[in-house]
Formats: C-alpha cells, sequence, structure tokens
C-alpha cells in the first residue's frame, strides 16, 4: 500500500509463509524410487548378457571388463537415489503411501537380485584342483548359492517380524546393525564386480598363493555375509522383548476386564 493511503509499506515479514510443498517436491522422491527399479532392471540385463569366458579380463592379467565397470557404476547411482529419496521425502515432509511400499521392494529387489546373480553360472569357473566349499571349480565373484540364501533368508526373517509387530501397533524401525548392513552390502557388490573387471582373480595352482584380487574378493563377501547373518540377532531379540511386553499388556487388560465384570456382578447382586 501507498503512504497515501495512511499505512506504511509491505516489510518482508508481511510476505505470507509458503503454503506446503510443491506438487514437484511431492513427485520428485516417489520418481527416485521408480528410477531405481528401473535401473535394477538395466543392471540386471547387463549381468544377463554378460559372461565370463568372453570378458576381457578372463583373457589378459591386464584386461579390463568395461562392461562390468559399467554394472558397477550403475549400481552405485541407484543405492545414490536409495539415499537421497528417503532424505528429500524427510526434509520436505512429503512421506508417501507409494514411498512406504516401494523404496524397501526397490531395495530388496536391487541388492538381493545382484546377490543372486552374484551367484549364478555366469560366475562359475571350472577349475582343475577341488575345492571343499565349491567342488570342482570356483565362484569368481565369491558369493555362493547357499550365502544367498543367508542374506535372502535374514531379510525375510527381518521383514516378517516388522510386520507382525507393525500390525499390532507396536512401531519396530531399523537400528544401526541394519544400517551397517545395508552399507557393507552397497559397497561389497559394486567393489566385487570391479575386482573381476581390474585385477586378477582366478588362482592359479602353480602360483602357490591367491592373487590379490582373489583374496580380497573372498575377504570383503565374508565379512559382509557375517555382518549381514550377525544383523539378524538384534532384531529377534528386540522382538523377542516388545513380545513379551505385549503379552504382559494383553494379560493385564484382561485381568482388568475381569476384575470390572466381577465388581459389576457384586455391584447388581447388592441391588438385590
Amino acid at each position: 500500500m501507498s503512504e497515501e493511503s495512511g499505512q506504511s509499506p509491505a516489510t518482508p515479514h508481511d510476505v505470507p509463509p509458503r503454503s506446503g510443498p510443491t506438487a514437484v517436491m511431492r513427485a520428485l522422491p516417489n520418481w527416485l524410487t521408480a528410477l531405481r527399479v528401473v535401473m535394477a532392471l538395466v543392471f540386471f540385463v547387463v549381468l544377463t548378457y554378460w559372461r565370463w569366458d568372453t570378458s576381457p579380463a578372463s583373457r589378459t592379467p591386464w584386461g579390463v571388463d568395461w562392461l562390468l565397470l559399467g554394472a558397477a557404476a550403475l549400481f552405485i547411482v541407484a543405492v545414490i537415489t536409495d539415499a537421497l529419496d528417503g532424505y528429500l521425502a524427510r526434509r520436505w515432509n512429503v512421506e508417501s503411501m507409494f514411498g512406504r511400499i516401494m523404496d524397501p521392494f526397490a531395495d530388496k529387489v536391487l541388492v538381493v537380485g545382484a546377490f543372486i546373480f552374484l551367484a549364478g553360472p555366469d560366475f562359475w569357473q571350472a577349475t582343475p584342483e577341488r575345492t571343499h566349499i565349491a567342488g570342482q571349480g570356483i565362484q569368481i565373484s565369491g558369493v555362493y548359492p547357499w550365502m544367498v540364501v543367508v542374506i535372502f533368508g535374514r531379510e525375510l526373517l527381518v521383514t516378517s517380524i516388522r510386520g507382525a509387530l507393525e500390525g499390532q501397533g507396536i512401531r519396530f524401525p531399523a537400528d544401526w546393525w541394519g544400517k551397517a548392513k545395508m552399507i557393507l552390502q552397497s559397497v561389497a557388490i559394486p567393489l566385487v564386480l570391479v575386482l573381476i573387471a581390474i585385477a586378477p582373480v582366478m588362482p592359479k595352482a602353480e602360483a602357490g598363493a591367491s592373487p590379490w584380487g582373489r583374496v580380497m574378493i573372498d575377504a570383503t563377501v565374508w565379512v559382509m555375509l557375517i555382518v549381514t547373518a550377525v544383523s539378524g540377532v538384534p532384531y529377534v531379540r528386540r522382538c523377542l522383548a516388545l513380545m513379551g511386553d505385549w503379552h504382559r499388556q494383553q494379560a493385564e487388560q484382561r485381568a482388568e476386564r475381569r476384575a470390572e465384570r466381577r465388581q459389576r456382578r457384586q455391584r447388581k447382586r447388592g441391588r438385590r
């Protein structure tokens, strides 16, 4: 307003506050989640067409497999979108039902699917010597099928526990063990791919020792697997403790209801 109208000019404090998040702000976290699913599918297609026998890394010690390096880069970008969509949804306060459903789904598809491919036949190579774990051959990725069973079983256990407890109205958030597991898995998968692409990974009987690439892959996979298995233990302990508290509360409520019924019956008898 002008000074002639008798009111002072508008100041920055007179500007009305923003009404809330914009449509783009509401949609962007969900777009990132959907994009992660698409990147996971592309990642799986790349690994489907990859073969160790035709890989440049298998032909010469200095060969570089650019296809695997591209797959590793794609996985890293997908993991970044996982961290980014959750951060934006919380910062802008635009958490949605779509995000609560699709975000963990996209995570599990990307990570568990990657381990399934790493344990597949395309990463298997026969060797002259026999090993106790793999028999007459070696899994180049260091990930064997039984390891995927452990990883997938842990995910199913924790998901089942969370679903059962939250169905009873009990909040069951992730702890730092779960976050450490996710970080290690997100690091192990692209690291294994990069090492296969650029480092010597096939043991040679005449050398008497495994090459450095083989040692790093096996160490990475075993550390990841141990942390993954151990990370499920705190969830089970928390579940048992919460279930015990819930059952005690239910027993106390039943006892209170029985006491109230007895009191009502006694009052009715007193009136008679």
